[in-house]
């Protein structure tokens, strides 16, 4: 069972770190939007 975990860790690990970009970048994009009509 404990073998099956580390498992999953490793093959979860790669995705898991795209997917915190990912929300990263939308985040940026966000704060982005809403101070864009500030600049106008």
């Amino acid at each position: 069972m404990i073998a099956q975990l580390k498992q999953t860790v490793e093959n979860t690990h790669r995705t898991l770190l795209q997917d915190a970009l990912g929300a990263a970048a939308l985040v940026v994009m966000l704060v982005a939007a809403l101070h864009l009509p500030s600049l106008m």
